[in-house]
């Protein structure tokens, strides 16, 4: 079969067909896999039922949102009932016309780095600038020719952590940007980051958004915002934080994290000129998006059970998880140099073997083989220069501590065995 270099490009191997690929194999296989590489959120029964109660009152407008195809902007109803949330809580002074759906984040990013990145009408070529690095996988390969990622590598901060129980723990640390090393110029079309962020659970702070606003706005480029573990929903988050937007702002959330990934509901809140850009995209590529997860959605933000499900539901327990994975996994490797990234939000650990004497490549590859499911560390320094010789990339994995207990326990076990094993212990 002989493809077009579009079919060449997103055909060929990368990290998010791998954590796909896993992720899929692992849920139909018949042989007993700890699964803590994937992002599927936990399932909460209390979230679960809410979700099922809104279903069945659905009834004749499900019926009637289902059987019509949505504009390529998304449910009216829905962008109605978003609009109105964040002006009641935020004082946003949005629109419907603020507000754009998509099939799923991913989409989205698919959109927005293809409309501010690559090659230019005059001939130019221009980036989409990630202020730190790691950042999600999923960012890598979305272009449609070529990779137009440029990224700066972190400052390291090494940092006591407070678990929920008043208990100091050392042994951690935090990522800060570089702002000695970012710079824009005309070759960067947006700057684009996660908060709290995939992969480390790192929140970039007030100051530093401020920072990055304004950079943005002084280069007459939008900044980009990947809100998906974020407030308002499903405020995944542990540390102080302000939620704020402005038109040149691009605010990208997600209803997959308040436990409904399947539902594939994407959400961009942007100036109008860009929400007019992704509902001629959605036209082309998808006719609407799906309209199933707003019409779930659009009775719970008007009456503001979504927030409440967030804020005393969703992140408490997350919040109660992170602390026990953090336990198990001092239990298990407390004696080798492992250092934990702190995790301020979203639902992974990422953690840091110094020195570790393989690759967390063949780390993962260990552990793969062994029936635990793992990301290594090198997929998410997206956009740095040399990764090869980056030594920090090759020592770092990704874990999704979103699992049963007795899953957590035999995956993180294993990581130990094999860690251990690696440092001669």
């Amino acid at each position: 079969m002989i493809l077009s270099k579009f079919g060449e490009k997103f055909t060929k191997k990368s990290g998010i067909l791998q954590l796909m690929d896993d992720l899929g194999n692992a849920l139909a296989s018949d042989k007993p896999v700890n699964m803590l590489g994937g992002g599927n959120p936990a399932s909460i029964p209390e979230v679960n039922k809410i979700y099922e109660q809104a279903f069945q009152q659905l009834s004749g407008y499900f019926l009637q949102s289902a059987g019509n195809y949505s504009t390529p902007q998304g449910d009216k109803a829905f962008l109605v009932a978003l609009a109105d949330f964040f002006n009641r809580h935020y004082h946003w002074d949005i629109s419907p016309k603020n507000i754009a759906l998509t099939n799923g984040s991913q989409n989205a990013f698919f959109y927005l780095f293809n409309l501010f990145s690559g090659k230019y009408a005059d001939g130019s070529s221009k980036k989409i600038l990630l202020p730190i690095a790691p950042e999600y996988i999923g960012y890598a390969d979305v272009h449609t020719s070529g990779q137009h990622l440029a990224a700066s590598k972190p400052t390291i901060e090494y940092v006591t952590y407070q678990t929920q129980a008043g208990e100091a723990l050392e042994g951690f640390y935090k990522y800060y940007v570089d702002f000695n090393a970012l710079s824009v110029d005309d070759s960067i079309g947006a700057i684009c980051c996660s908060r709290p962020t995939n992969p480390t659970g790192n929140v970039l702070t007030d100051k530093e958004m401020h920072q990055l606003t304004k950079l943005a706005k002084d280069n007459n480029i939008p900044f980009i915002v990947d809100n998906a573990y974020g407030m308002p929903f499903p405020n995944i988050l542990f540390s102080e934080a302000t939620l704020s937007w402005d038109p040149n702002m691009i605010m990208c959330l997600s209803l997959s994290k308040v436990g409904l990934p399947g539902l594939r509901t994407g959400i961009i809140i942007a100036d109008e000129p860009v929400i007019h850009a992704v509902s001629a995209l959605n036209a082309i590529v998808n006719l609407s998006p799906t309209c199933l997860g707003a019409s779930i959605a659009t009775t719970l933000l008007k009456d503001d059970t979504m927030k409440t499900l967030a804020d005393n539901h969703i992140r408490p327990f997350y919040r109660k998880k992170v602390d026990y994975a953090i336990s198990l996994l001092k239990q298990e490797l407390g004696d080798t140099p492992m250092q934990i990234h702190q995790p301020e939000g979203a639902i992974f650990l990422w953690l840091w073997f110094p020195g570790l004497p393989i690759t967390t490549v063949t780390l993962y590859q260990q552990l793969k083989d062994s029936g635990t499911i793992i990301l290594p560390g090198k997929y998410f320094f997206l956009g740095i220069d040399n990764i090869s010789e980056y030594i920090h990339a090759h020592e770092c994995i990704r874990m999704n501590y979103a699992q049963s207990n007795e899953t957590l326990k035999k995956g993180i076990a294993q990581i130990g065995h094999f860690v251990r094993q690696a440092y001669g212990k």
